[in-house]
């Protein structure tokens, strides 16, 4: 079947606008599928001054049309100065290889590898998991745009950017390379539990445990803003006597504060409220905390609010 010809204007001149374009499952900042958030780390990392995308979820009429447009099935679809470049496998290589730099004019990618330090006892460890794998395996390490990091055993590649620490081969991407500098690998068994940890000095802190008295002196002095996650209905029921935000009208306003701006995040026992805490920590604010106990610890210090 042809395509219309309306539809094919409409993305020629897509194309024609902007030399790069991702036809995407959702938008840059939540995508919607993971090879569509594969293709958007690389373009996020390459071209932070950010790209045109289409979600194509949202515009029906594109995500068939654009298929047949580049005779390619599958989305993502990048496309660069009108040209179509293929989908996510086919990025992540180009952009490992340095070919996509070249295409978008920047300057090939820093392949050294990154510095990073394995304790003793993770050693002995990956050591002798290493040996258990068997022969041609390695320690994968995967850091995301939020420094979440990950580790597993996997294939050695002979592409990847790597570094041996004391006999033990740790294997990354160019892109995941430099947020690996400086990383400590380590072996704990203590209250944080019993396994291996990454302590990434880029991450950003922890969200801290707030009690109630604390967050009503701080809210009063204006050095914290409460954020109630509750909805409305809810507070209702019980509602603390200090200044507070909501999310009655999107998270927009609050996300676009100053990233130093302190943050405290309030539910009924604390469990909402730590995954909100936890969002705003990975966007970058600096200083987040969850109210421990909820607005049931917050009825022991205030007898005015109600326990439900």
């Amino acid at each position: 079947m042809s395509l219309d010809p309306a539809l094919r204007s409409r993305i020629e001149t897509l194309l024609q606008s902007n030399r790069v374009v991702l036809f995407m499952k959702g938008a840059p900042q939540a995508p919607q599928c993971g090879f569509s958030a594969k293709a958007v780390g690389v373009l996020n990392a390459l071209l932070p001054q950010g790209y045109a995308h289409v979600d194509v979820l949202s515009d029906a009429e594109i995500r068939e049309g654009i298929k047949q447009y580049g005779n390619w099935p599958t989305i993502p679809q990048l496309y660069i100065d009108g040209e179509l470049i293929g989908g996510s496998d086919i990025v992540e290589q180009l952009a490992g290889s340095g070919e996509l730099h070249g295409v978008l004019g920047l300057p090939v990618p820093d392949r050294s590898p990154p510095r990073l330090t394995i304790t003793p006892a993770a050693v002995e460890m990956l050591r002798g998991a290493i040996a258990n794998a068997g022969d041609g395996y390695a320690v994968q390490l995967d850091i995301d745009a939020r420094h979440n990091a990950r580790l597993q055993l996997a294939p050695v590649d002979a592409n990847a950017v790597a570094v041996e620490v004391d006999g033990v081969r740790v294997q990354t991407d160019w892109l995941q390379a430099r947020r690996a500098d400086g990383i400590t690998i380590d072996w704990v068994d203590d209250e944080r539990g019993r396994g291996l940890v990454v302590q990434n000095p880029h991450a950003p802190p922890a969200v801290q445990s707030i009690a109630p008295a604390e967050v009503a002196a701080r809210v009063a002095a204006g050095t914290l803003r409460l954020v109630d996650v509750r909805p409305a209905p809810e507070r209702q029921l019980a509602s603390v006597a200090v200044a507070f935000d909501s999310f009655d009208n999107g998270l927009d306003a609050l996300e676009a504060l100053p990233k130093d701006t302190a943050l405290a995040f309030l539910c009924h026992h604390g469990g909402r409220s730590q995954q909100a805490a936890e969002h705003f920590r990975d966007l970058g604010f600096r200083e987040v905390y969850n109210v421990v106990g909820g607005i049931d610890a917050w009825a022991d210090i205030d007898a005015s609010v109600s326990k439900y």
